[in-house]
Formats: structure tokens, sequence, C-alpha cells
């Protein structure tokens, strides 16, 4: 175990991070426009906030999954090859969202516009459910043999730590949407998502406190007990903020309970990748799943590069992007009938 697979294992977890932290708010508003949207305009509100960043948050997912596959290639070919059903139907998800929120506009009838609303919805449903469930299997083991292959039929996977974490993103998203949408609209949007933080967010962030609490007692350490207390003051204060009015406390509240808990999830099973629960001695490990020192030597150089670029630009998108958005800003739905030559 040498100083490069050690910051590639950070680097993997941090990049997880980043994706549920700002893909997160996507899903969550995705999974909004049918939960508390009750308007074709309070939806295009609801599409509005996340227009300009959606497809900009979801490279970090396929960074998340490259950066595995040439850091620690035996994790990546274990996990995905074992997980293979569901994260088929997460790519579907990803498709329909993708195409839902493009076609969306694209037609003026209520049935063209509900059909595509339901595909929002149902696609971040389906990817953070998805995710979440990968997640928690990377965290609390698969049936591995000694060769990493797993054993099992197609749903050997599906156990209660798979429905835990799938339900543990769900619910964050759902929270993390409705803190950002009351963070970027006004009006009736504003007011209903501050009222769902409120009213339903200790109840859909219990599955992520289980599942942090299941691996901190399974492998936790005295230093991730202390980042799970910060995670608690953190989630603690951002409610309070969302109760007082204050969103942007409220989503810096809720993006530190994300990242100390996950950080504390990641930090407890190191330096595990993948737990085998058939035998501990099959497990994938950052020292035997991971690629050679020359090709974590060259990954480095080009992160440390084109890293920064990155995180500039998408910083300088949301910057450029951050005010509040209302229904008063949005332009009657119309019609374009084609000219006819005669």
């Amino acid at each position: 175990m040498d100083g490069l697979t050690i910051f590639w294992f950070i680097a993997i977890s941090a990049l997880w991070i980043g994706y549920l932290l700002l893909e997160g708010f996507d899903l969550g508003v995705g999974m909004h426009m049918l939960l508390t949207g009750r308007s074709d305009t309070e939806r295009r509100v609801m599409l509005n906030s996340i227009g300009p960043v959606w497809d900009g948050n979801e490279v970090w997912l396929i960074t998340a999954g490259a950066a595995t596959f040439a850091a620690f290639p035996f994790w990546y070919a274990s996990l995905f090859s074992a997980l293979y059903l569901p994260l088929t139907l997460v790519l579907v998800g990803l498709i329909f969202r993708a195409v839902a929120i493009e076609y969306r506009g694209k037609g003026a009838t209520v049935r063209w516009t509900h059909a595509w609303d339901l595909a929002i919805s149902i696609g971040s449903f389906i990817v953070a459910f998805g995710v979440g469930a990968a997640l928690a299997l990377t965290t609390t083991g698969l049936p591995l043999d000694a060769n990493g292959n797993r054993v099992g039929g197609a749903f050997v996977w599906l156990n209660g730590y798979a429905v835990i974490g799938g339900l543990a993103v769900v619910g964050f998203c759902l929270v993390h949407g409705a803190v950002f949408l009351a963070l970027k609209t006004d009006g009736s949007v504003r007011e209903k998502a501050n009222s769902f933080v409120v009213k339903w967010a200790p109840l859909a962030l219990l599955p992520i406190v289980a599942w942090v609490l299941i691996v901190q007692f399974s492998n936790g350490k005295l230093f991730t007990l202390v980042l799970i207390a910060g995670a608690v003051v953190a989630v603690v204060w951002a409610w309070l903020s969302a109760r007082a009015g204050r969103e942007g406390r409220a989503f810096l509240g809720l993006s530190l309970f994300l990242v100390l808990g996950a950080a504390s999830i990641f930090a407890s099973v190191f330096p595990v990748v993948l737990p085998s629960t058939i035998d501990s001695a099959y497990n994938l490990t950052i020292s035997n799943a991971s690629s050679g020192s020359y090709t974590l030597g060259v990954m480095t150089v080009v992160t440390a590069l084109g890293l920064p670029l990155v995180l500039v630009y998408q910083g300088w998108t949301y910057w450029v992007f951050r005010k509040r958005i209302s229904a008063t800003q949005i332009p009657v739905v119309h019609s374009v009938v084609a000219a006819v030559a005669k």
C-alpha cells in the first residue's frame, strides 16, 4: 500500500461525494416535478432551476467510474459485473431523464408535457436508487469468490443493505433538491420546497443515517465517529435554518452533512474497496485491486493539470446562473407553425 493508491482511494471517494452533492439536487428536483409541482408553470420553474447545470453535474458520475476503472481495475471489474442489472437500469434512467429534459419543451399539449414530466421523475428515482444501492453494496459487501467473481444469480445483490442504500440516496436527493429549490426559486415553488424540508427531512434522511451507523458499527474507527458527530450537527443546523427561512445556510448545512457522513463511510471501510461476504480473505483492497505505480503516476499528473480547469469552469457556471427564478420569468407556452412555401 503506497501513497498513490491511498491518494486515488481518497480521490475516487471525493468524486462520488461530489456526484451525490451536485447531481443529488438535480435528481431531487426531477422527483419534485411530480411530488410537489402542481402546475405546468411550477414544473417549468423547477426545470429551469437546473437547466444550465444538470448535464455538467452528470460528468462527476462518468469521472468517478472512469477513475475507478483506471486506478482500481479489479474493483471496477468485480463491482460492475456483479451489479450489471442495477447499473443497466441506472443507465436507462439517465437516458430517459436526459431525453425528457430536452424533449419536454418541444410540444405544447398537456399529454406531451405530462408524459415527459413522468419520465424525468421516474428516471431521477431510478438513478438515485440504483446509485445508492451500488454504493451501499460497495461498503457492505457482495458474494465474491477468490477471483472476484459474483457467486449467485442475477438478483443476489438485492438485499436489505441495497434497499437501505437506495432509499438513503433517494431520501437525501429529495431533501437536497427541495433545499436547492428554496434557494434558487421564488414564489410558490420556494414556499412548497421549504415546507417540504421542514416537514419531511427528519423522515427522509433516516435511511442515510441507518447506512452510516451500519458501516460505523461494522468497521468504524474513532475519527469516523468524530465525522459522524459533525454530520449530526450539520444536519440539525440545516433543518433549523430551513425553519427560519435561511435557505443558504440550510443548503450549506445539508451539504456538510453529506460530505461528513459519506467521508465517514469511506474512511470506515478503508483500505477495503469491495468486501466479500463469502470470506474476508477475498476482499478487494486498495493494494490488490489497484493499477501499477506508473499508471497511477500518469493519472495523477493529468488530474493535477485538468481538474483545476474543470472546477473553475463549473464554478463559473454556477456563478453566472446564481439568481433566483420565478414564475414571472417563464414565458407563455406557444406553438410554432412552420411556413409553407407556395
